[in-house]
């Protein structure tokens, strides 16, 4: 006996049921694939917002400062240190940090000063290109600044004003000084946009009275590939006497979301799957029932329940198979498309942010082989184990009591 070519005529022969499963499994498999697609985007995009916007792969600061950021310590030659790690082929850059108190108008606000290197910045975060109003830093203009977003709000300025500067040197002297807003940052998380104040490291170090060190060196890894964990060793040995922390240490939430990520896609999926799995059962289950004559006949002529069991299981092949190439097909080419063009949700989403780094209010698919093949894979699994009792079922029926079956 050929069970496959009697499994292919039974699934033509039964066109309504067939059509009726094929077009449940395949848009709940469109609809896994879709939503794959986009939770890895909406995960890649805070990942980036969170190194490439901000903290890069690694931090260098002296011990004790991220405790207590204070303008005294500091890493003492930075220059050596990024020496070295660009020898090891990594990229870095020095940062300062100061506080202080920003104003224009009658407004103030409580501002964190950031004093970066403009170039070397460049090679380890991507901020530059997120401007949303003006121009980014210019090593020429050591009075123009840039700022975040809520906190341009906040003081009521745009591209152009002045703001006052106020704070206390490292000499205990007063520190002020009236700088110009070059630009205005799109958000990036709740600090930045809040409280950032970017100045060149020239103009931060005039400001503040500090004429050598760093408070910090953010870390890149060479095209942000190999094991972070590798990396940070490799970086804790080059400074033995600094505090080196990458960035799922410095962002655990951030970190911890990414983790729970496969974990979430994993119960969604069974969710809807298992409902699917509702469909497929009662279909093979009914039709199981309307074919109890045509089963005991097929026992009566010597066909085992293990022959049975196997029409069944290819039967739910061929309609799985059916079904997973247009989900396949229409999940790809859809999530493709948000890929390139994105969602645009900045309607509701705009300004939302989850473990203090911002959601991009375009969301962007991600199609890659995971994305896409995993919904796919356990379609295929839930159908299998959905056919298991209508299987077992058909293959225990008596051949007796099957033939006088009405």
């Amino acid at each position: 006996m050929n069970i496959f070519k009697l499994a292919y005529r039974n699934v033509i022969r039964s066109r309504r049921r067939t059509a009726v499963i094929i077009t449940a499994m395949a848009f709940a498999g469109f609809i896994m694939i879709l939503f794959a697609a986009l939770m890895e985007g909406m995960l890649m995009a805070s990942e980036r917002n969170a190194v490439t916007m901000d903290v890069a792969d690694i931090q260098i600061h002296a011990v004790g400062y991220r405790d207590d950021p204070d303008l005294y310590k500091r890493i003492e030659h930075p220059d050596q240190l990024i020496s070295a790690l660009n020898m090891a082929g990594f990229t870095a850059a020095p940062r300062l940090y100061g506080f202080a108190l920003a104003a224009s108008g009658s407004t103030s606000a409580g501002v964190r000063l950031r004093g970066i290197d403009v170039d070397l910045e460049q090679t380890v975060t991507q901020i530059d290109r997120h401007i949303m109003e003006g121009k980014w830093l210019d090593n020429d203009d050591l009075h123009g600044v840039v700022i975040g977003k809520k906190l341009a709000r906040t003081l009521g300025v745009s591209a152009g004003d002045e703001v006052i500067v106020v704070g206390q040197a490292s000499d205990g002297s007063m520190a002020n000084d009236l700088y110009f807003v070059r630009g205005i940052l799109k958000s990036v998380g709740s600090e930045i946009d809040s409280r950032a104040f970017f100045i060149t490291d020239e103009a931060f170090r005039e400001l503040m009275v500090i004429y050598k060190g760093a408070h910090e060196i953010a870390v890149m890894r060479p095209g942000r590939q190999g094991s972070l964990e590798k990396a940070t060793a490799q970086v804790s040995g080059l400074a033995p006497d600094y505090e080196v922390l990458n960035w799922r240490q410095l962002r655990p939430v951030i970190a911890r979301i990414m983790d729970m990520a496969d974990t979430q896609l994993l119960v969604m999926i069974l969710i809807v799957y298992i409902a699917v799995a509702m469909v497929v059962l009662n279909a093979m289950l009914m039709g199981v029932f309307e074919r109890i004559h045509e089963f005991g006949i097929m026992k009566a002529i010597g066909v085992t329940p293990l022959q049975i069991v196997m029409l069944i299981y290819i039967e739910t092949m061929l309609q799985t198979l059916c079904a997973a190439l247009p989900a396949l097909t229409a999940g790809w080419f859809v999530a493709g498309h948000f890929q390139k063009h994105g969602i645009d949700l900045s309607g509701t989403a705009s300004g939302a942010s989850f473990g203090g780094v911002a959601i991009d209010p375009i969301l962007y698919a991600h199609a890659s082989s995971d994305a896409v093949m995993t919904p796919v894979v356990f379609l295929i699994v839930i159908a299998m184990l959905s056919v298991i009792y209508p299987a077992v079922k058909a293959a225990l029926i008596e051949p007796v009591k099957a033939i006088n079956y009405r």
